[in-house]
């Protein structure tokens, strides 16, 4: 199997905020790969207290991992990442 070193993925950033403080610096990490995010919902749950942000993202692997563990490093913060098999 040749692997391209540029090849992108397609996938889903499923977040869960339990810290609104964490606000700020997760919108600072994603603000890093905005050239290749697709698109973003966010969802404030307030009986619950916590928001719940999906971003899709269209970047290489390193990108995705990268994104995904500095958000998961947050206190309060919650990620989880689905990729596409293509």
């Amino acid at each position: 199997m040749n692997t391209n070193q540029n090849e992108t993925r397609v996938a889903v950033i499923s977040i869960i905020v339990e810290n609104p403080d964490a606000t700020l610096q997760i919108n600072e990490i994603l603000h890093t790969a905005a050239d290749c995010i697709i698109g973003r919902l966010g969802i404030p749950y307030r009986q619950k207290n916590i928001s719940i942000i999906s971003i899709v993202i269209d970047a290489e692997l390193d990108v995705i991992s990268t994104v995904s563990g500095k958000l998961g490093r947050l206190s309060g913060v919650t990620v989880k990442t689905a990729y596409s098999k293509k």
